[in-house]
């Protein structure tokens, strides 16, 4: 009797029910962020008495329904919530106008409830509910008539966080060499939620795209901590995440142009880890095609803080041993910020050469390849200014054993403002790089390298035949004086030599005095 009665007596809901998914529950408490209920402290949008917000037209009746949906996440799976059991809302061409918002928030609500991909089986309704809602509010955006309210801006930004911003997994690399043939060999791993994710950076894309989008309030959502969890992400494993993220993070830098500094520093603080830290990171190339979008978009004359970008971040880039992954990018952006400001070209150029290989060919061989293209937009008050230590350089490579990097230095004379910056300095020029160009003549082991050698003399002796011949004297007195040190130290040598087989009969110990030594090879 006494059950009975009891049973009867209302019971204070748990709560548990109201803390399901991080805050997927309808109260106001729970919202996205703690920061914001300050400023939505009045829009109680979902709670039980069914308190109407502002910005919509409807009336209670679909966020009361909404109170349904969260009431069914109710089962814990590694971690994640996900949903026991719910179903498919209606199609918003089913609802009349007034009631298609309140229906947005509710499909955002049914969108929260995070899977478990890594089992294929599990909960395979539900998800097939999922990705049919994700792709309804992903048109629904597209077609949107209206500007967004806040209230819809912060449930969609709690959406998009609780979906995409997760822990990256990825297999342990430490033991591997960080190689670029490696790292091209070796398979992409692909994330198995990303028939969600997708969906998810579409519907993110075309919400931050959207002419309905008032960037003025969708900064409070989309802030400083969104744009670096979002840069966090970069470092995924899966090749189609990060081509999303460089479109979603380029629209982004774009509409807000209040988070550009922010967006700059932040990219600027990923590369110095990558260089000086880890060489690590998966996300470089997609982030150096950004800036080089960025940079085009650089006014003249270019900022202190641009440049200072160049020369601390872009610059040694050069550095890590995986750079051929994401080479060509940095030249782009390297190139781009010498044709906007013709000075920096004797920084780039020196920066260049401060990180020149010195074992590695291939590397070699990118590196002469972007300093044809900064030289190609290098000027010649520039030119000149480092024009010494840079052609020191080349003849090393001209000299180079690899017919490769050989090649790819004769190759520097097939421009045509290259070979003009040349001639007009071949005074300083020449006399640097003649011994390599005549040493690969008369004896290259590679037919092409002697053939493009060979080429490159006739250009300077039919454009100074004085300066040709005066280079070629000094080299064969330079050679001469070389051969006679050679067989004068070749003497010594033998002589200590019959010195040593004499003692040795003797088994007498031999002794060369430095004034000996010093007097044979003065003779």
């Amino acid at each position: 009797m006494i059950k009975q009665i009891l049973n009867r007596l209302p019971r204070k809901p748990s709560k548990s029910s109201d803390n399901r998914e991080g805050g997927t529950s309808t109260s106001s408490s729970n919202a996205y962020t703690s920061s914001r209920n300050s400023d939505l402290a009045s829009n109680h949008y979902a709670n039980s008495s069914g308190a109407s917000f502002s910005g919509f037209h409807s009336t209670n009746s679909g966020l009361n329904q909404g109170n349904k949906i969260s009431q069914v996440v109710n089962a814990k799976l590694n971690g994640n919530t996900v949903a026991a059991s719910f179903e498919a809302l209606p199609n918003f061409r089913d609802v009349p106008n007034s009631e298609k918002q309140n229906l947005f928030i509710r499909k955002l609500n049914i969108c929260c409830i995070v899977f478990d991909f890594t089992e294929p089986t599990k909960n395979v309704k539900e998800k097939d509910i999922k990705r049919q809602t994700l792709l309804e509010i992903m048109d629904y955006v597209s077609s949107a008539n209206g500007k967004f309210s806040e209230i819809v801006m912060q449930e969609i930004v709690k959406m998009v966080s609780r979906n995409l911003f997760r822990a990256l997994t990825s297999a342990p690399r430490e033991n591997k060499v960080l190689l670029a043939f490696d790292l091209e060999e070796e398979e992409p791993s692909m994330d198995s939620a990303w028939p969600h994710l997708q969906v998810v950076y579409e519907f993110l894309l075309r919400f931050v795209a959207s002419p309905e989008t008032d960037a003025k309030l969708a900064k409070r959502y989309i802030d400083h901590s969104f744009v670096l969890r979002l840069l966090d992400l970069f470092d995924s494993e899966d090749p189609r995440e990060r081509e999303y993220l460089k479109t979603v993070l380029h629209r982004i830098y774009g509409k807000f142009m209040v988070h550009r500094p922010f967006i700059r520093k932040a990219i600027n603080n990923i590369f110095y880890r990558f260089i000086f830290e880890t060489e690590k990171h998966n996300g470089i190339t997609e982030l150096l095609e950004i800036l080089g979008s960025i940079i085009n978009g650089f006014a003249l004359p270019l900022k202190e803080e641009h440049k200072l970008f160049l020369v601390r971040a872009l610059i040694p880039l050069h550095k890590p041993k995986c750079i051929p992954m994401y080479h060509q990018q940095l030249s782009y952006c390297i190139t781009q910020f010498v044709e906007k400001d013709c000075k920096l070209a004797d920084s780039v150029i020196r920066g260049l050469l401060k990180y020149w290989p010195i074992t590695n060919s291939s590397k070699e061989v990118m590196f002469l390849g972007e300093l044809e293209e900064v030289l190609e937009a290098t000027q010649l008050a520039e030119f000149q200014r480092c024009m010494v230590p840079l052609f020191h350089q080349i003849g090393r490579c001209l000299s180079s054993s690899h017919f490769q990097v050989a090649e790819r230095a004769l190759f520097l004379w097939n421009n045509d403002h290259i070979e003009t910056l040349i001639k007009q300095n071949r005074n300083v020029i020449l006399p640097i790089i003649f011994p390599s160009l005549e040493k690969n003549a008369r004896s290259h082991w590679n037919p092409a390298v002697q053939s493009l050698t060979l080429n490159v003399r006739k250009i300077f002796s039919d454009t100074d035949p004085e300066l040709f011949e005066e280079c070629l004297h000094k080299f064969e007195e330079d050679q001469a004086q070389e051969n006679e040190v050679k067989s004068k130290r070749e003497a010594t040598w033998k002589r200590l030599e019959e010195i040593a087989a004499m003692k040795a009969a003797s088994n007498e110990p031999v002794l060369v005095s430095p004034k000996a030594t010093t007097r044979n090879q003065s003779c």
